[in-house]
């Protein structure tokens, strides 16, 4: 037999005992099974350890998810800013459906109302960008609480305008004033984004709990508002709804270890956001998406009114933002793969497709309550959209000008719902309102179309 090589020879030396401490003390040690072996080759000394591992402790897969959200709320300050943030914003709601209600039942015209409140709206598109960029530049809490007490003052202007029967042009004028309103759920997603820096996932679920409070805010205020305009007197919803805007803005205000750094006067007009490259046609993609919300809320009162329950149109169109809220917390918990760019195009999708289930409801049944279950799986396809529309908003807008950003993302929200509402409401007086259930389907799939022409590389 052929003797083996030198340098493949191997001898197996055992470790003749192999003690474990005794966490009892040095005198009560045991002993155990040989667990090392030593291994000599012709260059080498090998140990091989064959002693039990332990799986190191961590976070299991099923707890990440439930988790995910009151993780968020260990951060230093976080839920007080939260709490404060929500407080605020539940108003937004409230003060345009209080001053119809307010308008209208002591001039007796809605048309005036509207035309009221409308006006709010566009002096709210030019200002709030205004007032966001001040934001950037000077801090939250220096700009924000002047900024609230000038709303305040506008709106107990236009009570007591209203109550002592002002000339309508003294409406108008006081109901602009509110436009300096601070965009609260904007300053709320920048301290997020502060906080989660270099924490995508983390964020992700922050902006997704940031859609889903403003679903909620968009079901209760109106409810609100017209429970208190309905049960007190006609002022009641915009009495409340200073109280709370004044009181929720001093409490956020006061939370200044979260506040993002202030990064001063910016050195050049490129870094606006309007010119930070992928956002002109981002912005132009929520001005589509409002003009669904405008669009679906006009024509299910219409809906509603033909089929002769115009009464019930606030609950349907509530549970279109109960989807919306529920899909937003989801959405926030299961941290979809990939890069949001790349999401965009199919959250988008979603909405167009899920946006036609409304439009054979009312066409092919003509029935409320299968409208409402539409309206209600409809509503899922939202939130997703604006969490992941948001998410490309943060990382597109030039440092040190987020909040500003988030406002012209809102600002676009509110020319596309105001641009919905009027077609809206054009083809469900001019044709029918079941057919108006298409202008939220065409929205939604011109929104896709820019979003596809103007497809960048993704990047996370």
């Amino acid at each position: 037999m052929p003797q083996q090589s030198p340098d493949r020879r191997t001898t197996d030396r055992r470790a003749p005992e192999c003690r474990a401490p005794d966490p009892r003390g040095p005198d009560r040690r045991t002993t155990t099974r040989p667990t090392t072996v030593l291994t000599v080759t012709a260059d080498s000394l090998v140990a091989a350890d064959f002693a039990p591992r332990r799986k190191a402790p961590g976070p299991s897969r099923k707890s990440g998810a439930a988790n995910s959200y009151r993780r968020l709320f260990t951060i230093p300050g976080a839920l007080a800013f939260t709490i404060g943030n929500l407080i605020a914003r539940l108003p937004m709601g409230m003060f345009s459906i209080s001053a119809v209600i307010m308008i209208a039942g002591a001039r007796d015209s809605y048309a005036l109302a509207g035309a009221v409140t409308a006006t709010g709206l566009a002096a709210t598109a030019v200002v709030a960008p205004w007032t966001a960029r001040l934001v950037d530049r000077y801090g939250q809490a220096r700009i924000a609480v002047p900024a609230t007490a000038i709303a305040a003052l506008g709106s107990l202007a236009l009570l007591l305008c209203v109550r002592y029967g002002a000339p309508d042009w003294t409406l108008f004028a006081a109901y602009a004033a509110t436009a300096t309103t601070p965009n609260t759920g904007g300053m709320s997603r920048a301290r997020w984004a502060h906080l989660l820096k270099g924490d995508p996932a983390g964020l992700h679920t922050a902006n997704s709990f940031e859609q889903a409070a403003d679903e909620l805010c968009f079901m209760l205020g109106p409810v609100l508002a017209a429970f208190l305009c309905g049960t007190f007197f006609p002022e009641a919803g915009t009495l409340v709804g200073v109280v709370l805007l004044l009181t929720g803005v001093l409490l956020f205000a006061s939370q200044r270890t979260t506040e993002p750094p202030v990064r001063g006067r910016p050195r050049t007009a490129a870094a606006s956001p309007l010119r930070a490259p992928g956002m002109p046609p981002l912005l132009i993609g929520f001005l589509a998406t409002g003009a669904v919300f405008g669009s679906m809320e006009v024509v299910t009162i219409a809906f509603a009114d033909a089929q002769g329950h115009r009464s019930a149109a606030g609950v349907i169109i509530a549970l279109q933002a109960a989807g919306s809220c529920a899909a937003g917390l989801l959405y926030g918990a299961l941290k979809p793969p990939g890069p949001a760019q790349r999401r965009y195009p199919w959250t988008l999708a979603a909405m167009a497709l899920l946006m036609s289930g409304p439009l054979l409801a009312a066409t092919l049944t003509g029935s409320l309550l299968v409208l409402a279950g539409a309206l209600l799986v409809a509503g899922m396809a939202t939130a997703p959209t604006m969490v992941t529309a948001m998410t490309l908003i943060q990382h597109r807008t030039p440092e040190g000008r987020l909040n500003e950003g988030m406002t012209l993302a809102v600002t676009g929200l509110l020319g596309g719902i105001a641009c919905g509402s009027a077609a809206g409401g054009w083809v469900a007086e001019r044709v029918s309102a079941a057919a108006g259930y298409g202008i939220p389907v065409a929205a939604a799939t011109a929104a896709l179309l820019i979003a596809l022409a103007t497809a960048r590389p993704a990047v996370r």
